[in-house]
């Protein structure tokens, strides 16, 4: 079979099994749209029928659901969702095989996932970000199709146009009435935004409602209407709320982390970004959050009101939002309780979907309104593109979610990043997994200096005026192998076990197997 070259020099096959032709990445903004939106079905239902059934089998043989469907779901309860393995388990109890799953990404919790695959109930999995044994499973190359990776915004434009073609939604709504009313904010298993949903509740065939808060009609506020909901399950228990904190929420107390941030803040400053209507986005991630703490210093010191923060929102953001310093939070997820608790009370506090976050396909993503966004690697190249897909030994444990698409929009991208992640570089000529291109990375900020992509020789000159500690990526590369050596290289088989799709639908990489 011939082989492609893509525009940031990967080389890839014509056509992937299991995923079929693939279109290589151009370039950040190369690919136009020649795709039309692709609606459902239109059907109605009469003033004397109901949408609330028994059971989740009912909906399954209502339906019906058959072999080689796509099943969607979203991952608002994150490492606490017990919905995808209710559902997954009726699905394999009714001998269905074949089946695509469309998890807009996958926790620890997934983990009955890998015997569904082995057991052939699950054959497909398209999501944005996983970690956890189905990860694992992936990388050992265990299901029978390749994995596809998309980013959130192109998991929402491959929906709408139909690329992503979802059969049955099941949405765990956190609180909804018997007509399909749906909110995260209400509710024992509450979450917050359901912003990860909207694509799929309003494209799918079939929208199902599982819940654990039936409340009376009609259910007030809406994020999900009973216009786009078929069916309404009422279970014991949706998932536990706990598990939404999932990952790290708590500001580095590191000193190494504590000076990155510190650098990261005061490179935004330099960058004559901080200035009033701010806008910003950051990870939830320990540094991350130590950067918008300086950052906030720095807001309270100079009397700057931002204009909104973005993103996946935190307790922090919460904090800084009741302290006056943005003006707005825009959540299409939220990372903790305080943030669940925020967006049920604050007017401010708003909730969007996947789409109005980050499409690169619609007439305008809120990542375009972005003055910074702060994102980490785990491994970044001499020509500055960014792996958050694959691990040092090869093996995946992420996934871009909103990494491309923040990088994409935002007027300066920074990476935050230790010079050195367990004992290896984390600056390598050649990234293993390319997930974000270089051309939408600005700034590489460590703890041994800042270097700045060549193609934003504006921003040198204004780092170089504010004394910051300079360097070229070369530099910082020879500076860790110095200290830690040269890596090895991690030699892969030829089965491609996962496809990177870059948030326009183009293949920026392939996972192979590891040997």
């Amino acid at each position: 079979m011939n082989q492609l070259t893509n525009a940031i020099g990967r080389v890839l096959p014509e056509a992937v099994e299991g995923y079929g032709k693939v279109r290589p990445f151009a370039g950040a903004f190369a690919t136009v749209p020649a795709m039309m939106r692709q609606a459902p079905k239109i059907k109605r239902i009469l003033p004397d029928e109901q949408k609330l059934v028994k059971d989740i089998e009912t909906v399954f043989k209502q339906i019906p659901i058959k072999d080689g469907m796509t099943l969607s779901f979203h991952h608002h309860l994150r490492n606490g969702d017990g919905v995808v393995n209710m559902v997954l388990a009726v699905a394999a109890k009714l001998g269905l095989k074949n089946l695509t799953v469309a998890l807009s990404s996958v926790f620890p919790v997934h983990a009955p996932l890998v015997e569904h695959v082995k057991n052939g109930v699950v054959a497909g999995l398209d999501t944005n970000y996983m970690s956890g044994p189905v990860a694992q499973a992936v990388s050992q190359g265990v299901f029978p199709r390749p994995v596809v990776f998309r980013t959130h915004g192109g998991r929402a434009r491959a929906i709408e146009c139909g690329q992503l073609k979802i059969d049955v939604a099941f949405i765990a709504a956190p609180a909804a009435d018997d007509y399909g009313n749906i909110n995260g904010v209400a509710g024992p298993a509450a979450c917050g935004s359901l912003g990860y949903a909207f694509p799929d509740a309003q494209y799918a065939d079939h929208v199902v409602a599982i819940t654990d808060h039936l409340v009376s009609y009609p259910l007030s506020p809406v994020s999900i209407p009973q216009t786009r909901v078929d069916y309404v399950v009422q279970v014991d228990c949706i998932g536990d709320p706990q598990g939404i904190v999932s990952g790290t929420t708590k500001i580095t107390r590191d000193p190494v982390g504590l000076k990155i941030a510190e650098t990261t803040a005061k490179v935004i400053k330099a960058a004559g970004l901080l200035k009033e209507g701010f806008s910003f986005q950051t990870g939830a991630g320990g540094a991350s959050l130590a950067a918008a703490a300086y950052v906030r210093q720095m807001m309270e010191d100079e009397g700057v009101t931002g204009s909104f923060a973005l993103g996946g929102i935190t307790g922090y953001m919460v904090e800084m939002l009741e302290a006056g310093l943005f003006r707005n939070l825009v959540d299409v997820q939220g990372f903790d309780l305080d943030a669940v608790r925020s967006i049920a009370a604050n007017p401010q506090h708003l909730e969007i979907g996947a789409d109005f976050y980050a499409s690169p396909f619609n007439r305008g993503a809120a990542v375009n309104k972005l003055d910074v966004v702060v994102l980490g690697a785990t491994e970044i190249d001499t020509a500055f593109n960014v792996n958050v897909v694959t691990g040092s030994d090869g093996v995946v444990m992420g996934g871009s979610g909103g990494h491309s698409d923040a990088a994409a929009g935002a007027k300066m991208t920074i990476i935050v990043a230790n010079l050195l992640r367990g004992r290896l570089p984390i600056i390598v000529d050649k990234v293993l997994t390319a997930t974000t291109p270089g051309e939408t990375v600005d700034v590489l900020v460590t703890e041994r200096g800042v270097a700045v992509n060549p193609q934003r020789q504006d921003l040198y000159e204004k780092f170089k005026a504010a004394g910051l500690p300079l360097k070229n990526v070369e530099e910082l590369k020879q500076l860790a192998e110095k200290i830690a050596g040269v890596p090895q290289q991690i030699t892969t088989g030829d089965n491609i076990v996962a496809v990177v799709e870059y948030r326009d639908g183009t293949v920026i990489d392939v996972v192979r197997q590891i040997k």
